[in-house]
């Protein structure tokens, strides 16, 4: 085999390792980049969840704790679809994942725990209720604090 020989040779297998490697197109963990107000669509959905969590801690109040707790479950669905959504559209930030720690406070924290105090613990003793509704309050803040 001569020089010129090998030298091709080589060449043929660069081009076939180059037409094997996938191009940047191809590459599944590259993800298209929506616009900008793409981040606007993950934030509204959450913002829809810390209204759920207001509008249940509103409903306790009124004695409607059906409605509380359906305000609760709806919040739970937006929860799990926000953080789908960021990555659906490569939105994902620092300001979502803080805006969805508050969202998971006011709906799965402090709303729960006006609902329970509310519905359960009002009557029979109110201030060991609000050192139990208060504790459930604290101990989410601290697992989001600790998890975040």
């Amino acid at each position: 085999m001569n020089n010129s020989d090998s030298t091709t040779s080589q060449q043929n297998i660069e081009a076939d390792i180059e037409a094997q490697e996938p191009s940047s197109s191809d590459n599944h963990r590259e993800r298209k980049r929506f616009p900008r107000t793409a981040l606007l669509v993950p934030n509204l959905v959450t913002v829809i969840a810390i209204f759920c969590g207001f509008l249940s801690i509103i409903s306790s109040l009124r004695g409607d704790f059906e409605y509380a707790a359906k305000c609760i479950a709806l919040a739970i669905v937006l929860d799990g679809l926000d953080g789908r959504i960021a990555r659906r559209l490569n939105a994902c930030s620092a300001f979502g994942v803080e805006f969805d720690s508050l969202s998971d406070q006011v709906a799965f924290g402090v709303a729960p725990a006006v609902l329970i105090y509310q519905w359960a613990l009002v009557n029979p003793a109110p201030e060991f209720g609000i050192l139990v509704s208060f504790l459930l309050v604290v101990c989410g803040a601290a697992r989001l604090a600790r998890f975040n």
